[in-house]
């Protein structure tokens, strides 16, 4: 009997993470950040993409520029699965994707990256998450857990950076 319960017990906790609402309606934004890395940033008119992914997600997102790197920034108020690693959403996109070295930033925070190649032009793109405690997460992967185990406290910002490492596509001379 007690092996039967344990069993029923690990399914449940199996599957608790599927049985979340992520349709929770999306709330605006508290505020963004004025400085990203020290840099001002400049808000970006949203992409076709970021009205799509904001469909049912637990949050909002906007889009900055700091004059040389896009940064995306998702403000997440729940764990869920609809946080994507940007990784998957540039393969869809028809991107080859590159490993590249994890980076550490001026406030000792690991961000983890890699390079897509499309069309002649080669991005590196970073991504974090960070906690209303101040700790830090390079991925999603690395997140959701503590996340959605309470570990770690939202609401959280989800920060990717995309900067041009090479463009040479058509029309480009460079």
């Amino acid at each position: 009997m007690r092996i039967i319960i344990f069993i029923i017990l690990s399914i449940a906790a199996g599957l608790s993470p599927l049985l979340s609402n992520d349709d929770v309606p999306a709330q605006k934004a508290s505020s963004w950040p004025v400085q990203f890395d020290g840099k001002i940033l400049t808000p970006l008119p949203a992409a076709a993409a970021d009205r799509f992914f904001q469909n049912g997600f637990p949050g909002h997102v906007a889009r900055f520029s700091d004059g040389r790197r896009q940064i995306v920034l998702r403000q997440v108020n729940k764990a869920t699965r609809k946080l994507h690693p940007a990784r998957d959403c540039f393969q869809s996109l028809g991107y080859s994707i590159d490993n590249a070295a994890m980076i550490r930033t001026e406030n000792d925070e690991t961000r983890s990256c890699f390079d897509a190649t499309k069309d002649g032009k080669i991005l590196r793109i970073c991504e974090q998450i960070t906690d209303s405690q101040g700790g830090a997460y390079p991925e999603v992967a690395a997140w959701y857990w503590p996340a959605l185990t309470g570990q770690s406290q939202g609401p959280w910002l989800a920060a990717t950076i995309v900067e041009t490492i090479r463009d040479q596509g058509a029309g480009n001379s460079s």
